[in-house]
């Protein structure tokens, strides 16, 4: 028997271990409540079903999502350079505002908003505030976008 506990980085064997999850709650040494790490995502799973993911494993993982990203970052600049060479105009983009539940979420949100040279406002703002706080948001950050995440 598997001794998955809470905290624990687990895949889900009946489904090809395609996405990492961390162990939120394990009820009765049978059921494990998971949180996506890479894909936002809850599911339920029995414990037999799961299988322990090292820490190699791990890195390698996010290695491999960091890399997805920076080239889909280069290509889009790419294209972007390459719209600029045929055309006078300058592109702007707009303004973001982020509103997202998770905190992890929000933090990597902020990142790749970054890492793609977006302006971009996130902010972490539990679910069940959400909706008492976005006008005010809206009217100090006057976004062109507004971005709502939730689980």
């Amino acid at each position: 028997m598997n001794n998955i506990k809470k905290g624990d980085i687990v895949a889900r064997k009946s489904y090809h271990k395609d996405v990492i999850f961390i162990v939120d709650l394990v009820i009765k040494d049978k059921i494990a409540i998971l949180t996506g790490i890479t894909t936002r995502l809850k599911a339920d799973s029995p414990i037999e079903d799961l299988e322990l993911i090292d820490k190699k494993e791990i890195t390698n993982i996010y290695k491999a999502i960091d890399e997805k990203i920076d080239k889909k970052i280069k290509t889009r600049e790419s294209a972007k350079s390459s719209l600029l060479k045929r055309s006078d105009k300058i592109i702007y983009t707009g303004r973001i505002l982020h509103l997202d539940g998770d905190r992890k979420y929000s933090e990597k949100s902020s990142v790749y908003y970054k890492k793609m040279g977006l302006k971009a406002v996130v902010r972490n703002i539990p679910e069940n505030r959400q909706a008492n706080v976005v006008n005010t948001l809206i009217d100090q950050y006057k976004p062109d976008i507004l971005v709502v995440t939730r689980t």
